[in-house]
């Protein structure tokens, strides 16, 4: 799997945390920073990996921000993308499971590397259900004009 990864200022080590583990994994990582704590535009960010995944250049993207919020809200404007914020395990699962999520968008700030470490894992490895849950997720592509 192809995987685009990117953070704000305040998720630039978790960036490299998740890095280490997802090609660990086997994955190929696709990082597109940022690589200090100089500020930046979460919105820049996100639109990167966004596109990516839009495109379907990556099959998931990650992206890191204080909250993980503005990431999310700023990627899910881009159509194709359905991006999640997720804080625990269980939400990581089912945003794969029901609504074949394709970002998934981590707090740096509210969350321990540990946590973030299995909320990855598990949106990583949580395959989508399809079934009743496919006919969902197509109302969501009409909705935002791509089909």
């Amino acid at each position: 799997m192809r995987v685009a990864i990117g953070a704000n200022h305040s998720g630039y080590l978790v960036r490299l945390l998740l890095i280490e583990m997802i090609e660990q994994q086997g994955h190929e990582v696709v990082d597109l920073g940022v690589t200090d704590s100089h500020p930046v535009d979460y919105p820049d960010v996100a639109e990167k990996v966004a596109a990516l995944v839009a495109s379907k250049s990556v099959d998931r993207g990650i992206l890191i921000g204080g909250t993980g919020l503005g990431m999310c809200i700023a990627a899910n404007k881009v159509s194709g993308v359905r991006a999640v914020p997720c804080h625990d395990v269980m939400t990581a699962e089912f945003s794969r499971r029901h609504n074949d999520s394709n970002v998934l968008c981590l707090s740096a700030a509210l969350l321990g590397n540990r946590l973030i470490r299995n909320i990855a894992e598990t949106w990583l490895k949580a395959p989508f259900d399809g079934g009743r849950h496919q006919a969902r997720v197509d109302k969501i592509t009409f909705m935002e004009g791509s089909t």
